[in-house]
């Protein structure tokens, strides 16, 4: 018996254009600007052509006076550019962080903290919905169907802060939405204007096919994160700027792997390949023309083990690659020095490539002789057992402030859940179930990640990083309830909620559809003592651990 079966295109990256209102009209528009309209289309390929990157990867937004565009803090996936109106970017002091949507946290006291016991309410997750109409931040739809900040008083910002106007046809954004790096400073409308929002994929490639889009991204990458990332590295600390600037000018940047990682990442593990390792960057054996330092996201350093990879680390912010070969062959004249050890992409990675010829003229005649190389240290404590494969597998080395669990030590109390539940309104903030490796757990809660990409997509700044602790926490009065960094979330480690007024009666709207929030771990960032469930634990089976440290998975009882 043959089953029916309906058949689909399968979706393609422009099956869902960025901005469904892009008409014909509207791209004719924009190649009038000088910007686009000096662009040779005919250097796009037929199937990425400049008309249609235009017309699926970028929407034109309105702005009204005091909208906030981007905010400083957030993780972005585009960048923008003005076509009418002006702007203007806050240079110093940083806005205070109620205005920017996000929660000010501060540590409730002793008693205030004791009175969550019992003036909890009988229901969970119940809110004040006065809380939301007082609310300081007023959020509103934009043109593009998301919603915005507003400041309300424009020339006390303009008193209290030091500012620059932007103006038509300036581009901004592009260094967040291509390295993946938090925005460095808020924008926000200082007269009506329409931007331009172009998402990264676009971006890229208007910088792939034009060279007038390459040398101004790349210009303004020099001028601002390149030079930043070199003087903040000890490696390079001695150099005058003069120096720094020509080492600078001879250094090269590139990325590997998916922006989005996490879309990958979700469809890899519900095919049971979650031990492959993303995207080579570098080859065990190949020829080392440089070093290649990490600015931001995770790679792993692997070497060949029979017919597979053996981990040896993984590199992260601020780590290098190939540093000890180059080094041992200036040192000893040697032409015929390799890598010893392979390089891949765990998601994205964002990579400055440092030529061999500047390290040997700039770093390493005043440089002390680097540690021994990690292929030589195998069997030591930071060479890869099963345990560290699986944990590289699964990406929880981007996790800061994991829940790992002792399954030896665990009698399934639940006096973690209890007790998370009582300090949240409830409902507890994680649940006690996870990925497991021999005792190991690794719970559903949220890790706090050193590349949080919840916070990439987020239409209000709600999902932010706490300015206390540097903890990812939502905040409820700005949360929208749409959804996105629970589908964001590589690990399945946020929850939407339905909420409930002081009664204990569901908050619908008015098509009665119910008024959700997303919930997940804040790490008790405003309670004193710590995370509840950790010191509720009575076997002190449960932790917190940052998998990027040594061995995270090393009892303190041993």
């Amino acid at each position: 018996m043959v089953t029916a079966v309906e058949t689909m295109a399968r979706p393609q990256r422009w099956s869902t254009p960025f901005g469904p209102d892009m008409t014909d009209e509207t791209i004719d528009e924009l190649m009038k600007y000088p910007i686009f309209g000096d662009i040779d289309a005919d250097r796009f390929p037929g199937n990425t052509p400049l008309r249609g990157i235009l017309g699926n990867d970028t929407r034109v937004i309105s702005f009204q006076p005091g909208d906030i565009v981007v905010r400083e803090g957030d993780y972005g996936n585009s960048a923008f550019l003005i076509l009418d109106g002006n702007l203007r970017v806050v240079i110093s002091p940083d806005l205070p962080q109620n205005l920017l949507g996000r929660a000010s946290a501060s540590k409730k006291g002793f008693f205030e903290a004791l009175s969550q016991l019992w003036r909890n309410s009988w229901r969970p997750e119940v809110r004040d919905p006065d809380r939301y109409n007082n609310a300081a931040q007023q959020v509103h739809a934009s043109s593009a169907g998301g919603a915005t900040s507003f400041l309300q008083d424009i020339p006390v910002i303009l008193d209290k802060h030091q500012t620059a106007q932007l103006g038509p046809e300036m581009i901004f954004g592009e260094l967040a939405a291509l390295g993946r790096i938090p925005r460095t400073a808020t924008v926000f409308a200082e007269t009506e204007a329409r931007v331009l929002e172009i998402r990264w994929q676009g971006l890229r490639e208007l910088r792939r096919f034009d060279n007038t889009w390459k040398t101004k991204i790349d210009t303004a990458y020099r001028n601002n994160a390149l030079g930043n990332a070199l003087a903040e590295s000890p490696m390079f600390k001695h150099l005058s700027p003069e120096q720094l600037k020509k080492v600078a000018d001879r250094t090269l940047f590139e990325t590997h792997g998916a922006f989005d990682w996490h879309t990958s990442y979700k469809r890899m593990l519900a095919q049971g390949r979650e031990m492959e390792h993303g995207t080579p960057i570098a080859n065990e054996g190949d020829y080392p023309d440089g070093i290649l330092m990490v600015r931001a996201g995770f790679a792993r350093v692997s070497t060949h083990l029979g017919n597979g990879e053996r981990t040896l680390t993984y590199l992260g912010a601020g780590d290098f690659f190939g540093l000890e070969e180059l080094y041992h062959a200036w040192k000893n004249q040697d032409p015929d020095i390799v890598f010893g050890s392979s390089l891949t992409a765990l998601g994205y990675v964002d990579l400055l490539r440092i030529p061999r010829q500047v390290l040997e003229e700039f770093v390493f005649p005043d440089m002390a002789p680097p540690k021994t190389s990690l292929k030589d240290q195998a069997g030591t404590e930071i060479s890869a057992d099963a345990l560290k494969e699986w944990a590289v597998g699964r990406r929880y080395i981007n996790g800061t402030r994991s829940m790992l669990i002792d399954l030896n030590r665990c009698t399934r109390c639940d006096d973690c859940v209890r007790a998370c539940a009582s300090t949240h309104g409830g409902n507890p903030r994680f649940i006690r179930h996870g990925q497991t490796f021999d005792n190991w757990m690794v719970a559903n809660s949220c890790m706090h990640c050193a590349d949080p990409v919840c916070m990439i997509g987020c239409p209000t700044g709600a999902i932010h990083r706490s300015m206390h602790d540097g903890s990812v926490v939502i905040n409820d009065d700005t949360c929208i309830g749409c959804g996105t960094c629970a589908a964001s979330c590589p690990y399945d480690n946020i929850r939407l909620v339905q909420v409930a007024n002081l009664s204990g009666e569901p908050l619908v709207d008015d098509e009665h559809k119910p008024i959700m929030k997303a919930t997940k771990c804040d790490f008790c960032s405003t309670n004193p003592g710590g995370p509840a469930c950790q010191r509720a634990c009575p076997h002190d089976a449960l932790r917190r651990v940052d998998f990027r440290g040594p061995d995270p998975f090393r009892s303190p009882y041993q």
